[in-house]
């Protein structure tokens, strides 16, 4: 289960969750966010993480040619396009760096859409990005979607499992689920959601080893 610590701030929070066990770490550069952070920062901080873990950009409605350069100059794995981004664009960023997240509400017909904006990884989010609020799951259950699925909106430690069960994703993204203030991580909500995530999606793993499941979560370190 692949597990992304979105909305990092600052160098303790970001090393303390590859600590912990997160593969992947996001920095949020869209103006007036509680969560933002500056490119320099940024970088500062992408230099003092292992290789191994997968570093993304954030941005909403941002100029491609912005979204480039930031990534470049931060070191970012990653770009993750929050907003109503065309098609085009978000094929012209995805052309340009190393792989992109496409985010959609739950509900977008667009969804459908999804290998038309150049993504490798859909992000499916709930209504008010950002707010913790969840969506109703079931209507992703047992949906043929041919991509990777990272799933948000709402989810902390007392629900991922949940959400896994019911949702098979191919990893979960958590922000605000797991904050002592918007910005700033709760050590202690950190630990537990990321062990109850790998539990849950070791658990999943499991059931498709024994032919319980027929689509075990995508491998992304065989990429």
């Amino acid at each position: 289960m692949f597990v992304k610590v979105c909305g990092v701030t600052n160098e303790e929070d970001a090393l303390v969750a590859v600590g912990m066990g997160a593969d992947a770490i996001g920095f949020n550069f869209v103006p007036g966010s509680p969560r933002q952070i500056s490119p320099r920062l940024a970088r500062d901080i992408v230099r003092r993480v292992p290789g191994g873990i997968i570093t993304v950009g954030v941005f909403r409605n941002e100029l491609p040619e912005r979204v480039v350069q930031v990534m470049d100059g931060a070191g970012l794995r990653m770009a993750q396009l929050h907003g109503n981004e065309t098609a085009a664009d978000s094929r012209w960023v995805a052309e340009r760096v190393p792989a992109l997240i496409k985010v959609f509400v739950a509900g977008d017909p667009n969804v459908e859409r999804v290998r038309d904006y150049g993504a490798s990884v859909l992000l499916l989010d709930g209504p008010d990005p950002g707010s913790g609020r969840i969506f109703d799951w079931r209507q992703l259950e047992g949906r043929d979607r041919g991509i990777r699925l990272l799933l948000a909106g709402g989810l902390r430690p007392s629900n991922v499992a949940q959400a896994i069960e019911i949702v098979r994703p191919w990893g979960v993204d958590v922000a605000s689920g797991i904050e002592s203030e918007p910005g700033r991580k709760d050590v202690l909500a950190m630990r537990e959601f990321i062990s109850v995530a790998k539990e849950a999606g070791a658990l999943y793993e499991d059931a498709a080893d024994e032919g319980l499941a027929a689509d075990a979560p995508y491998d992304w370190r065989d990429d």
